[in-house]
């Protein structure tokens, strides 16, 4: 029997208030994470994928709201904790890692500071034992001359090394659950492979969850167990990552793979693209948020709004109305 769930997101809705109307970022997600697990959440920029890592801590700010939904973390339901009790689950038992530690990491602070903060704030360690302890934890991330540098400040420190400093914060308080939000993104290729190694090995020694924000499909196929893709708001596809890459059931996933450039391409072909683009959540169709950028589209895509689906394997699942076979045999056809 699997073990249960670390994270149970059922059913969540979320919207934001705009000049233009309401948004809804993220409709009807559920999403399970557990314990060593390495979920990848991919899709284009505005697929909702932060929208739904932020609703996890709760850092969706005034102007956004959940609407509906469950998020059960360690058998708590995030959602139904007064705002003390969150606060004492941000950087502690969850930890998030941010896209850009440049404007994440405060300026007029040392990195010993901010590495030493969570500590002092979720252990009420004294400042002698955190600041060591944030020395020990910048030498885990591989930073060289690590007690040296706790007198840095952020100014002074390579990208790369501002994104191992986010990670010894992330880290600080050994939590159950970490975050990366497009944890590479300004690195060079070589950077992101450390970074990435990193954040696998460290999870995988606590025994902790990540989950991995990334549109980076490469990134997805070397370091994630588990895959969902999403495409305005929702989740259309998820399967282990294995089964995704081997046999992805939906349009949008077909889509994405075929765009991935290939070593052994012929030189100075065009790769393909998905036509069209994406839809506006505040005005959403009736029907798959899919269908107007779909080449397999027929009537039901335009009117009703596909489930997710079993797709042959156990924990494939699609939200599509085209038969997985069909789908198969058409993509086939026109390749």
């Amino acid at each position: 029997m699997d073990p249960a769930p670390l994270l149970d997101i059922s059913g969540l809705c979320v919207s934001f208030r705009t000049d233009r109307g309401l948004v809804r970022a993220v409709q009807d997600v559920s999403l399970q994470v557990r314990a060593g697990e390495t979920l990848a959440i991919v899709g284009e920029s505005g697929s909702g994928k932060s929208v739904t890592a932020l609703s996890i801590l709760r850092l969706l700010g005034e102007a956004g709201r959940v609407d509906a939904g469950r998020i059960v973390f360690d058998g708590e339901d995030l959602l139904a904790l007064e705002d003390r009790a969150i606060r004492a689950i941000r950087g502690d038992r969850v930890a998030m890692i941010f896209q850009e530690p440049m404007s994440s990491l405060n300026p007029v602070l040392t990195i010993g500071m901010q590495v030493a903060e969570p500590i002092r704030l979720h252990r009420n360690a004294p400042w002698k034992d955190a600041y060591a302890r944030a020395g020990e934890l910048l030498e885990r991330v591989r930073i060289p001359d690590a007690a040296g540098r706790l007198g840095d400040y952020p100014h002074q420190l390579s990208g790369g090394m501002r994104q191992r400093v986010m990670i010894a914060m992330a880290l600080a308080c050994r939590p159950r659950l970490i975050i990366a939000d497009e944890p590479t993104t300004a690195l060079d290729v070589t950077v992101q492979a450390q970074i990435l190694e990193l954040l696998k090995e460290l999870t995988r020694q606590a025994n902790s969850a990540l989950i991995l924000i990334t549109h980076d499909l490469g990134v997805v196929a070397r370091y994630a167990d588990r895959v969902a893709v999403m495409y305005a708001g929702s989740i259309v596809e998820t399967a282990p990552a294995r089964a995704l890459y081997a046999s992805p059931a939906h349009p949008y996933t077909r889509g994405l793979m075929a765009s991935i450039p290939s070593i052994d391409g012929a030189i100075g072909a065009r790769l393909p693209t998905i036509d069209g683009q994406p839809p506006d959540l505040a005005r959403l169709p009736p029907g798959c948020a899919f269908a107007l950028r779909c080449p397999h589209v027929f009537e039901t895509c335009r009117a009703t709004p596909p489930a997710l689906m079993e797709a042959g394997t156990a924990g494939h699942l699609r939200a599509c109305h085209l038969d997985a076979d069909a789908a198969g045999a058409t993509a086939q056809e026109r390749a």
